[in-house]
């Protein structure tokens, strides 16, 4: 329930509405209107190349050596970002935060970025898609981006001052997401509201469950 609604003080109850798919309460890191269907990926680590593996030394001996390690990240970053293109993913949902060669190349390759996801929204985006994270280097920076999930919009949303990020998704499941914008005058009121809502969720499910029992 605390991700599939979103409390926003400062209006009258009744301009709380359920809006379909998901809100994730955050901006976007990059943003490229697009029309239509779309595929997402989603990621848990960043997209830019490390020179090493994690626990392994490395050395810089010269000005030389160090540019040429951050035209090396560059280029991998910018090769990552065309095959996304190729691919049509215009969307990336990300649970860590991402450097801004990324973001550049997310922009410029025309990717749409959502970072700093918290493990319960990747974990109830799963649950919707079906899709698993993709691990862009390991043994094979080329390898197949074969699970995406099928993205119906995605958009942003002004909720008062807060910028935030609206997103439908093509769910695999019987399960179909909406989002309930719950409005008050303050926090306070929309929380007692918020805990009522969840409440009456709570009693919905123990009573279909004895019935299906």
């Amino acid at each position: 329930f605390a991700e599939l609604h979103a409390a926003v003080p400062g209006l009258p109850l009744e301009s709380s509405r359920v809006l379909p798919g998901i809100v994730l309460r955050r901006d976007f890191a990059a943003y490229c209107p697009t029309a239509g269907e779309l595929r997402a990926l989603l990621v848990t680590e960043s997209l830019q190349p490390a020179l090493t593996d994690p626990g392994v030394e490395f050395v810089v001996e010269s000005e030389g050596q160090y540019q040429a390690s951050l035209r090396w990240i560059t280029r991998r970053t910018e090769a990552l970002m065309k095959r996304l293109q190729s691919n049509n993913v215009k969307l990336l949902l990300s649970s860590a935060k991402q450097e801004e060669v990324v973001i550049y190349y997310a922009k410029l390759y025309g990717v749409s970025v959502v970072e700093c996801l918290s493990p319960e929204e990747m974990a109830l985006i799963r649950e919707i898609t079906g899709v698993s994270p993709y691990a862009p280097f390991g043994d094979s920076t080329d390898r197949e981006i074969s699970e995406t999930a099928v993205v119906t919009f995605c958009q942003p949303l002004l909720l008062v001052s807060k910028r935030c990020v609206h997103i439908g998704f093509s769910s695999v499941c019987a399960f179909q997401p909406h989002c309930l914008i719950l409005c008050g005058p303050v926090d306070g009121v929309n929380e007692q509201h918020a805990a009522a809502v969840q409440e009456a969720f709570t009693m919905l499910q123990h009573l279909f469950k004895a019935v299906d029992q």
